[in-house]
This record gives C-alpha cells, structure tokens and sequence, in this order.
C-alpha cells in the first residue's frame, strides 16, 4: 500500500482521534512504556524550571507520562491532527501544560519555537515525509545541551521481531481499524513500521543529524525488539 502522509494522514488522524485511547488502552504497557521513555529524558527536580516540547502530541498520553515524571515542567504539545488534539485539549491538564496545532515541520514558525531544555517525541518519526529535516528543526529547536528522547516502533533488524509486528498489527489493530471505519490508517501505521529504520539505522539517522551521544535502549513485554527509546543531546 502507498504510505500516508502530510494533510492525508493528518486527516485520518483527525477521523480515528474519538476512538483512538480505546485502541491505546488495549495495547499491553502502552502508556507504561511512554513513562518509561520519559524518565529516561532524566529531567532534574521533577523539572522544576524546565521547558519541554512534545513533538506529536496526539490525544496528550505522551503529554500526561511527560508529567508524571516530571510535574513541574512546562509542557507544550504539538500536533498535525486537530482532531487528536481536540482530544487532547478536552482532558484536564495543569496551568503548565499548552497546545498547538502545526506540523512537526513547522513548529519553528509557530509559537511553540522554543528554545527548549528537551523534545520528547513518541511515534512520530516514521509517519513524517522528511524524517532527516524534522529532526534538523527538533535540534535546533533545543538549547545547547538539550536532551532528546525519541520512543518509537523501530524494529531490531531481527526476522522474528518483524514477523511478531505482521502477526498483531494484522490480526488485532487492523482488523479494529475495519470495525471504526479506520482501516486505511491502521494499515498505514502496520506498514510505516515494516519500512521505517531499523533501530541501528535511525541511531545513525541521528548522528547524521548532529546529535551527540546517542543511545538506543530497549522496552519490556511484547515490544521487546519493535520499540526502542533513543535518547541524545544537542552538543
């Protein structure tokens, strides 16, 4: 199938945004593994002081794990889709926490352009049209020093981690993608994983971007081998 991308996949987004925490919610560790992914940022003091971008907010569960480990930050969140985040606006969220709808491309020429103390961005990288350009605006988008946590579907490079990816995404999520009138995306997120970077390859996505050191470190469960946090610094 032709990947989605830009306006198209924002506006499947924006279709599967009322559905979408109840897909999430049945995923074992979803939301345990994206406070995992968070805490591994290590933002002193609870991030008291700090300002932390979330690239790709979607409906704000990687909002809300950026907050449970550090409470204190100051949180914006952006998104492509306005449906996910019209989801995202609707839950209840601190003084510290704000939104904007733009682009992963286009944050630098919105309101949310920083500078900025760290970036989390969770699932995101494999659903954009320039992955080596985003990831230009995201370092430039941190202060000296700053931190990236990256959590992502990027599968090992092993046969049967690809083959465990095949055997869910088509017998549980795109079969519930068909059932909410969303099968075109769901179809997409199976074959965005089977053709994005392997984990080796988006570490070395990241030097070439200029990150400095970087590390790959693996998630528990089932995911074992399909996600992976990556976690940099801009020199």
């Amino acid at each position: 199938m032709t990947l989605l991308h830009d306006h198209a996949l924002a506006a499947a987004f924006d279709r599967a945004a009322p559905s979408y925490d109840r897909m999430t919610a049945a995923n074992p560790g979803y939301h345990g593994h994206l406070r995992r992914s968070a805490r591994r940022l290590g933002l002193p003091g609870d991030g008291s002081g700090l300002s932390v971008l979330d690239l790709g907010c979607g409906t704000g569960s990687s909002t809300r794990a950026l907050l449970d480990v550090a409470p204190r930050a100051t949180v914006t969140g952006v998104d492509a889709s306005a449906g996910m985040l019209a989801q995202a606006r609707a839950k209840t969220w601190p003084p510290s926490v704000s939104f904007v709808h733009a682009p992963a491309e286009e944050v630098g020429t919105t309101d949310a352009a920083g500078p900025y103390d760290a970036v989390f961005a969770a699932y995101l990288f494999r659903n954009v049209a320039d992955p080596d350009a985003v990831l230009r605006s995201v370092r430039a988008l941190l202060r000296p020093g700053g931190r990236l946590a990256v959590h992502e579907y990027t599968l090992s490079g092993r046969a049967v981690h690809r083959a465990v990816w095949s055997a869910v995404t088509s017998g549980l999520v795109v079969p519930w993608g068909r059932l909410h009138g969303d099968a075109g995306l769901y179809r997409h997120l199976r074959r965005s994983v089977l053709d994005f970077d392997t984990a080796p390859r988006f570490a070395d996505r990241l030097g070439r971007a200029g990150f400095a050191d970087v590390r790959v470190l693996p998630l528990p469960g089932w995911q074992t081998g399909i996600t992976h946090t990556f976690l940099a610094t801009r020199d």
